[in-house]
C-alpha cells in the first residue's frame, strides 16, 4: 500500500493510538520482530512507528520493519537520523523508502558520540530541509515537554523548535513524560511561541522498574509521586507491576483525550501484551 500521510490522520476528529517499535540489533533475527508487528497490527493502531540504529547502524531493519507494518494496511512512520550520515546516504535511504510506499518520516538529530557532530547535518531543522527538497514525505518531529537535555533552558529549546516548522515538519511527537500538567504547560509555551502544527502525547507504559528508572535518568523525565509510588510498591512483582503500568497509562490517555488531544502515541518497547492492554482499557473510546 501506499502509506497515507499522518498529517491526515492527525486531522482527523475521532480517537486515535499510535505506537513505535525498535528493530533487533545488527546481527540479530529479523523475523521475531516482525512477528511482532504482526501481533501489534491486529489491535489496529492508527499508524505504526519504527526507530532507526545509531548511525544507522539498522538501517535495512528499518526499512524492512516498515514494510512489514504496510503489508497489515497500517501507515509506517520510519525515523531517521542524521549522526554519521552525509546527503548521499540520507537520500539514498529516502529512496529506498518512497520507493516501497513509505513517505512518513520521523525526523531525528540522533544522540551525538562523544558529543560531537558527526555528520553533515549539525540539527534536525537541517535534516528536514534536506528531506522536503527530496520528495512528497510527511515530515514529524521530537518534542520534548520538560526540555531538550542539551537545550539549557526552556525558551531555548521553543526557539529550537519554531525552526523544525520553519523548516517544514508537519507534527511533532513528544519524549515520554508521566504527568499530564508538564504536556499542558509545554503547550502553552508552544502556543504562545506561535506553534500551531499537531502534537502528539509520547506515553510509554512502565513494565520494568529498572529500565524506567535507567531511561528517566538520562533523558531527565521527572517521576510524579504517585507513579514513584507505584513504581516502588511493585518492583518486584513484574505481572502486578505491568497491570499497574497499563492502568496507569490508561489513566494518562484518558485525561488528555478528555482535554483534546485525540492521537496519543504509545512507547511499547515492542511488547504486544502492553499495547493490546491499553487498547482493551480504551475499547469503547478509541476510534470515536
Amino acid at each position: 500500500m501506499d502509506s497515507i500521510k499522518i498529517i491526515d490522520i492527525l486531522n482527523e476528529d475521532k480517537v486515535g493510538i499510535s505506537c513505535e517499535l525498535f528493530p533487533p540489533k545488527v546481527g540479530s533475527e529479523l523475523g521475531n520482530a516482525l512477528n511482532i508487528v504482526d501481533e501489534i497490527a491486529k489491535v489496529k493502531p492508527s499508524y505504526m512507528s519504527v526507530t532507526y540504529g545509531a548511525g544507522g547502524s539498522t538501517v535495512g531493519y528499518t526499512a524492512a520493519i516498515a514494510e512489514q507494518i504496510q503489508k497489515n494496511n497500517i501507515p509506517a512512520l520510519a525515523h531517521l537520523t542524521c549522526v554519521k550520515s552525509d546527503e548521499a546516504k540520507i537520500k539514498a535511504v529516502l529512496d529506498n523508502l518512497s520507493g516501497n510506499g513509505i513517505n512518513n518520516i520521523l525526523a531525528l538529530r540522533g544522540d551525538l558520540p562523544d558529543g560531537k557532530v558527526d555528520g553533515c547535518f549539525e540539527h534536525a531543522n537541517e535534516l528536514v530541509s534536506f528531506i522536503k527538497k527530496q520528495g512528497d514525505f510527511c515530515i514529524g518531529g521530537a518534542a520534548y515537554p520538560e526540555g531538550h537535555p542539551e537545550s539549557g533552558f526552556m525558551d531555548q529549546d521553543i526557539e529550537n523548535m519554531r525552526h523544525k516548522v520553519d523548516a517544514g515538519v508537519d507534527f511533532l511527537v513528544t519524549q515520554m513524560f508521566f504527568d499530564n500538567s508538564i504536556l499542558y504547560s509545554y503547550m502553552f509555551r508552544l502556543l504562545k511561541a506561535g506553534i500551531d502544527i499537531p502534537v502528539v502525547p509520547g506515553i510509554m507504559p512502565i513494565t520494568n522498574a529498572k529500565q524506567i528508572l535507567r531511561i528517566c535518568q538520562l533523558s531527565g523525565t521527572k517521576l510524579p509521586p504517585s507513579f514513584r509510588a507505584m513504581v516502588e510498591k511493585f518492583a518486584d512483582d513484574p505481572l502486578a507491576l505491568r497491570q499497574a503500568g497499563i492502568a496507569y497509562t490508561t489513566g494518562q490517555i484518558i485525561d488528555l483525550i478528555a482535554n483534546g488531544f485525540n492521537h496519543i502515541h504509545i512507547y511499547t518497547m515492542n511488547k504486544p501484551e502492553v499495547i493490546g492492554g491499553v487498547m482493551k482499557n480504551l475499547s469503547e473510546i478509541v476510534g470515536k
